[in-house]
């Protein structure tokens, strides 16, 4: 297994995870329309990265950017922001999120962030957790979620 930049071959994969990863949220919003109106042109703009884990097939994705009022999005300007994070239910429990974390972790570090938040759905709280983050106490009213961070370094 590799984690590396996504490149434009795996465009199509990552495309079907990400509406997978909306499937599985249960959101209202039309993942094809998301990606294809919003995802894909911000990602080919560079308004943020994102990273595949890759063991043959594109097993997983995770979005991340250093939060900037450039963006859209930006919640905490200047800090890491693991915006998603995704792996296919046949690869979990692997080690994949893990790989794909520490990957957006080193690349956030490298460009100047002191610390990284993510926006964990419930479910996913144990994970971050075993990882080194923290419920922060903040509250993002915007997703309706916790904020957990971690110090880099």
């Amino acid at each position: 297994m590799t984690v590396r930049p996504i490149e434009k071959k795996d465009y199509s994969a990552f495309k079907e995870l990400f509406c997978n990863y909306y499937a599985e949220l249960d959101c209202e919003d039309d993942p094809l329309h998301l990606f294809d109106e919003y995802v894909l042109p911000d990602l080919e703009a560079g308004l943020f990265d994102v990273a595949v884990a890759d063991d043959g097939l594109i097993a997983g994705f995770a979005v991340f950017q250093i939060d900037d009022i450039i963006n859209d999005w930006n919640f905490k300007e200047g800090c890491g922001d693991l915006r998603e994070l995704y792996v296919a239910p046949a690869f979990r429990h692997r080690g994949f999120g893990r790989k794909l974390l520490e990957f957006c972790e080193n690349r956030l570090l490298q460009s100047g962030a002191a610390e990284i938040y993510t926006l964990p759905v419930e479910e996913s709280e144990s994970f971050f957790l075993k990882n080194g983050y923290a419920d922060t106490g903040e509250y993002c009213a915007d997703a309706d979620n916790k904020v957990f961070g971690k110090l880099l370094s």
